[in-house]
């Protein structure tokens, strides 16, 4: 009885070893594919294109009602190129989607902040910490980020100004 079990495990076995040994038999084995059909894929595409043209038509609109004249005559100025633009914005909206979701491109929550932001200020309050930054000789790289920062931050406020002294009172 144990043989003819052990001889049942052995025959069950054997072909996955076969399998797996030999390249050219693992090559023929084909596995059902997850990805959406082809038809599929031109429906979500002409749904989306539709919901995209349907869009910029309203914005259209609204555009040519808050401009007036003016947003007619431009938008009558597209004349025929108005559909390629509405289907490359389409395009280019999908890709972002794309984009957005392969990378995982979403902001940090907000207790992320808050968690940076304490460690910052427990450690800035801590003497401890300043003397091992002294000890240690990092101090003079947590400097420079400092001032890196503060460079940043009046290049920023000198574009804001557009004036590289004061503000412009004109």
């Amino acid at each position: 009885m144990v043989r003819r079990i052990s001889l049942r495990l052995a025959q069950a076995v054997r072909p996955r070893r076969l399998l797996q040994s030999n390249p050219r038999l693992r090559q023929q084995q084909r596995f059902a594919s997850s990805t959406p059909s082809t038809e599929e894929m031109q429906k979500k595409a002409q749904d989306a294109l539709a919901s995209v043209q349907k869009g910029l038509g309203q914005a259209f609109e609204a555009g040519k009602k808050l401009l007036g004249p003016v947003g007619e005559k431009a938008g009558n100025l597209l004349g025929a190129y108005r559909e390629p633009l509405k289907y490359n914005f389409a395009v280019f909206r999908e890709v972002l989607k794309q984009v957005y979701v392969a990378e995982r491109l979403q902001p940090p929550p907000l207790s992320a902040f808050a968690s940076v932001y304490s460690t910052l200020w427990a450690r800035a309050r801590n003497p401890q910490y300043w003397r091992e930054l002294v000890r240690s000789g990092d101090l003079t790289k947590v400097g420079i980020y400092a001032l890196e920062a503060y460079g940043i931050f009046k290049i920023g406020e000198i574009i804001g100004r557009r004036s590289l002294v004061g503000y412009n009172i004109q």
